[in-house]
């Protein structure tokens, strides 16, 4: 079992700048990749940025540039960096994780998401 917190999501301005965190907790062996994705209303969930335990990332094309991920594997945290926001960045960002619990035992969890409202 595993539990994906977020935090950091808010109101902020159009070219400011916010940073969510997400923390795994439970008993498992390791955490695989972690991401962020997000969904905006009446749209499809989209991936925004993973990052593997050895740390490669990857992006999607519309944040390059403008969001970091990274995470903390001592304290089972990923972050993400959001620099220049945008409107169209607006939505509701969910933490996820690959975890292994123990040989051939892999599960994927879903943080409960944060809104994230980019507006004058």
């Amino acid at each position: 079992q595993a539990q994906l917190v977020e935090s950091g999501g808010g109101l902020v301005q159009p070219g400011g700048s916010l940073r969510l965190s997400c923390v795994a907790s439970g008993r498992f062996f390791s955490i695989k990749t972690m991401g962020w994705y997000r969904q905006a209303p009446g749209k499809q969930r989209e991936l925004v940025a993973s990052i593997t335990g050895d740390y490669s990332t990857d992006y999607a094309e519309s944040v390059k540039g403008r969001f970091t991920i990274s995470r903390d594997n001592t304290k089972n945290t990923v972050y993400l960096q959001m620099n220049s926001l945008k409107p169209e960045d607006t939505a509701v960002y969910y933490c996820n994780a690959g975890v292994f619990f123990r040989i051939n035992d892999f599960r994927n969890y879903w943080g409960q998401g944060t809104q994230v409202t980019v507006s004058s």
